[in-house]
């Protein structure tokens, strides 16, 4: 006669079968969203002072203004979650921009994953639609984030969206509002060394048979450096307050890819 298998014993293989069958992904417990400190949150701690500041300027006054909340958000990692879903999810957990009118914007950056996302509010999709958030990321972000120049990309990336807001809602921003594009490394010609080899062959033979010569080559060839630099003015003396996150939505708008 066949014995009747135990219940419990039958439970707790099946328990087990399921457990092991399961994805490791499905078995990490859900990053946490952390809370909001204000427009600008540098969770990664990537944000020199002054940078973080002139962006928290800028949207403030854009808050003030338009009404459109633009949060940057830094993580130093993501604990294996997917970076979109996770902007997403903190979008919609801090509730970004007012209730009802979605009016708001999430640049995101997770520093470990190497990722970032504009993510917009069903109130700006319209204003911002995936195509322009896409070239916002690609010609203002991504090439100074590449280089983990954190701050230039961030900020180039915020004045580019305040930008566009501030135009479509007719409002003037004071202070620094236009983003500026990576400056291209100036290149030198491949001409230029055989030249500088021509001219001191020529120098040299020059000394060489009449036994004196003027010192004026290093004068030529070491003249006075260029500056590839660019000053920096502040966004004046505007200050924006934080009142909080009125609720806002959005339907995963917006553009992201890795850096």
């Amino acid at each position: 006669m066949i014995p009747r298998p135990n219940r419990k014993a039958v439970l707790c293989i099946s328990f087990l079968i399921f457990f092991l069958l399961l994805p490791p992904s499905a078995l990490k417990a859900e990053t946490p969203i952390p809370k909001p400190s204000g427009l600008v949150n540098d969770f990664a701690g990537v944000l020199s002072p002054p940078y973080e500041a002139r962006i928290g300027r800028v949207t403030g006054e854009l808050l003030k203004k338009t009404g459109t909340a633009v949060v940057v958000v830094t993580m130093t990692d993501l604990g294996g979650a997917e970076y979109n879903d996770y902007a997403n999810r903190l979008y919609s957990a801090w509730g970004i921009g007012k209730k009802g009118e979605d009016k708001g914007v999430l640049v995101f950056v997770a520093v470990k994953e190497r990722k970032m996302r504009i993510e917009t509010g069903y109130g700006v999709e319209g204003i911002i639609p995936d195509g322009l958030a896409g070239e916002i990321r690609d010609r203002y972000m991504i090439p100074h984030l590449r280089k983990n120049n954190f701050d230039e990309g961030l900020l180039n990336g915020t004045l580019a969206i305040a930008q566009v807001i501030a135009k479509d809602a007719g409002v003037t921003l004071t202070g620094e509002t236009r983003p500026a594009a990576p400056r291209k490394e100036s290149r030198v010609p491949l001409f230029f060394p055989l030249l500088v080899f021509i001219f001191l062959f020529f120098f040299v033979l020059s000394r060489r048979r009449r036994g004196s010569g003027l010192f004026w080559g290093p004068l030529i060839l070491g003249g006075g450096g260029r500056s590839f630099g660019r000053s920096r003015s502040g966004f004046g003396g505007f200050s924006g307050g934080f009142g909080g996150f009125g609720g806002g939505a959005s339907g995963g708008g917006g553009a992201g890819g890795r850096f």
